[in-house]
């Protein structure tokens, strides 16, 4: 079977020489006039002989600002796609550029890397397999270990941040872009590494390009959080994270609560559906390093989310970002507002993010079905991919007012179908349907999209709430409080919330629950006119 010509050429032939240094000419100069690229680390780099960089990879401009990194030609993989039109293919492979099929196991790409190698040239790799355009680092698959002992030649562990942020669709900003080469690192030669040498390998690489990484300031991974609340939400993440790799400090209230929560470990009793794991530390509130942590995650009802910002908020730092538990919403002031909305404005942490979906009351087991929701897609990626090592099902989600407000609808349900309940079956669903309905309204005058009801974080969540509560009735003054705020909230937006507006009377006192149920099966005036 003959080979892909590009292929062949980068095997054969190399670079095109006059195409290579003019464009180089053009681009260097512009590069550090318009991104103000540093280069740190250059020395690091071979001057002769083969070699690998590995490096993270954030936008399509990555293999030319590393380009310039290097006194001589390098050649790198990119996607087949960019081959598809032969005036951009030839440009690129011109460049040294060469296809590989992303996700699949392609040994012509990995042969032309070994050929170009063994000749003494250098090879640019990514070994994230794509672009990771926010947030830290992605993982590292295992081609650049198995590479790197097939041709033994150094591999150099190089970081480039700033270019996920220079486009706009066709439009190129200027934004400052720092790369940095560290040590380059050698392996022993071995012909047919196994798979779990490469990944080996592969691993000792990855912790390296990190290394440079955060030297340049990106964002770090979560390896130490701190869980504010010991109740069942806190004591569930705190071991979901443990599971995950994380060290985890879980905070309590009194010191009394700590000492109870540290002698059910060692007794090894299960708390609320989970056993404390030995790496979770448990630690009175007021002794929380809450400096040191990646992440801080408040797992307190939303009526304490007030005091627990006041006692912490100022020792949370820029560098961490905030997972919120609360499911609710906050009276501040005069207004009513989001959980994450609340905390932002009053805590410097780097991003934000929410927690919902029908396992967020649970212990957090494996298969436990949740929505991490936030603005910062990262952020959001990041801690997506943290619950999901350990062992639970996630979704992501940028519908921040949805999934926090469908949180709230879901919890003001249940409690509308309690209340609704001694008038039957019929009546709970009604009740219950039509608070979603009212809140649902209301979430999508505010930007929240219809979606996010229907799945995890609206029916999923109140699905799981009624299920939970007829097996431990719990959570009733947290409920009356959310439909309350709920209330308010739908009067300030002009949302027409009968439904909510009335079952708020009841909890106030103001109307019997005998009443407000028996307009939800009334037929009105028009359903009258229509039958």
């Amino acid at each position: 079977m003959a080979l892909d010509p590009y292929i062949e050429r980068a095997r054969s032939k190399g670079v095109n020489a006059l195409v290579y240094w003019l464009v180089r000419a053009v681009l260097q100069p512009f590069f550090h006039l318009y991104f103000r690229v540093s280069r740190i680390g250059r020395e690091h780099i071979p001057a002769e002989g083969g070699f690998i960089i590995a490096a993270n990879h954030r936008s399509f401009l990555d293999p030319f600002v590393i380009g310039i990194m290097v006194r001589r030609p390098i050649y790198f993989v990119a996607k087949r796609e960019l081959f598809h039109r032969r005036s951009i293919a030839w440009v690129l492979n011109c460049l040294g550029a060469f296809p590989i099929n992303r996700g699949l196991a392609d040994e012509d790409a990995m042969s032309t890397a070994r050929a170009i190698l063994e000749r003494g040239d250098g090879v640019l790799l990514f070994p994230e397999g794509t672009r990771v355009r926010s947030g830290p680092i992605g993982p590292a698959r295992r081609g650049v270990g198995r590479l790197a002992l097939e041709t033994g030649v150094p591999v150099v562990p190089l970081a480039i941040l700033g270019t996920e942020d220079v486009r706009t669709g066709w439009r190129i900003r200027p934004r400052k872009v720092r790369v940095r080469a560290g040590r380059p690192l050698t392996f022993p030669t071995v012909a047919a590494p196994s798979p779990p040498l490469a990944a080996a390998v592969t691993d000792r690489i990855w912790p390296c390009v990190a290394l440079q990484w955060e030297w340049l300031g990106g964002t770090p991974p979560v390896r130490r959080a701190v869980v504010v609340g010991a109740g069942a939400r806190g004591t569930g993440i705190a071991v979901a994270l443990a599971r995950a790799g994380v060290e985890v400090q879980l905070g309590c209230r009194t010191a009394e609560q700590a000492d109870r929560l540290a002698r059910t470990r060692e007794n090894a009793v299960h708390l609320p559906g989970v056993q404390l794991l030995d790496a979770v530390t448990v630690a009175c509130c007021p002794a929380l390093d809450l400096g040191a942590a990646d992440l801080v995650v408040l797992a307190v009802p939303s009526r304490r989310l007030a005091a627990t910002v006041a006692s912490h908020g100022s020792r949370i730092t820029a560098r961490a970002g905030l997972l919120v538990l609360s499911r609710g919403l906050v009276a501040d002031g005069g207004e009513i507002v989001l959980p994450t909305d609340y905390v932002a404005d009053r805590t410097p942490a780097r991003a934000i993010a929410a927690l919902g979906g029908p396992g967020q009351d649970d212990a957090l087991e494996h298969g436990a079905a949740l929505v991490v929701a936030g603005h910062d897609a990262g952020w959001t990626r990041q801690v997506t991919e943290l619950l999901g090592r350990a062992g639970l099902v996630v979704e992501a989600s940028a519908d921040l007012t949805g999934v926090e407000l469908a949180g709230a609808a879901a919890h003001a349900a249940v409690l509308a179908a309690e209340t609704a309940g001694a008038a039957g079956p019929s009546a709970a669903g009604a009740a219950a349907g039509r608070v979603m309905a009212e809140v649902g309204a209301y979430a999508a005058g505010r930007g929240g999209r219809p979606e996010t009801f229907a799945g995890l974080a609206g029916a999923g969540a109140l699905v799981a709430a009624v299920i939970a509560n007829r097996d431990r009735p719990s959570g009733a003054q947290e409920r009356a409080e959310t439909v309350e705020l709920l209330s308010v909230a739908l009067a300030a937006g002009g949302a027409r919330a009968p439904v909510t507006t009335g079952l708020a009377a009841v909890v106030e006192g103001i109307t019997s629950a005998e009443d407000w149920a028996r307009e939800l099966t009334t037929p009105t005036r028009r359903a009258r006119r229509a039958a």
